[in-house]
């Protein structure tokens, strides 16, 4: 077995399953949405996030794409950097396509919703 280097530090599978369906769960996808984004199907990827099989290099990649992170984070070599506080799958999905909007359409928006929240 090849030693690690000094600075490197083993991954194992139940580091990257974890990570994997904690950022899969901040990003307000479910494991169905997630396997058709990267082209795989939902059961290949309920068993990576159960650390039961290796996920290959390229679909590390792929994953971490997807899911709008570095491999670093994915592979848990790196803390993420989001709180995680926002659980409500739906309001992320609105608030990922506000992010999308023009920037017109983004202000007229943030204006309602900063009347609406000042209201008693």
């Amino acid at each position: 077995m090849p030693r690690l280097g000094k600075y490197l530090a083993p991954v194992d599978e139940q580091t990257i399953a974890r990570r994997l369906r904690e950022l899969r769960k901040r990003r307000g996808l479910s494991q169905v949405e997630l396997a058709q984004k990267v082209g795989i199907d939902q059961t290949l990827l309920s068993t990576y996030e159960r650390g039961a099989v290796r996920i290959h290099g390229a679909m590390v990649a792929a994953l971490a794409t997807a899911l709008r992170a570095t491999t670093d984070v994915l592979l848990g070599l790196k803390d993420s950097k989001e709180n995680g506080l926002i659980k409500d799958r739906r309001f992320l999905r609105r608030l990922e396509q506000i992010d999308r909007l023009p920037r017109r359409k983004k202000d007229a928006l943030l204006t309602t919703i900063d009347a609406f929240l000042k209201q008693p």
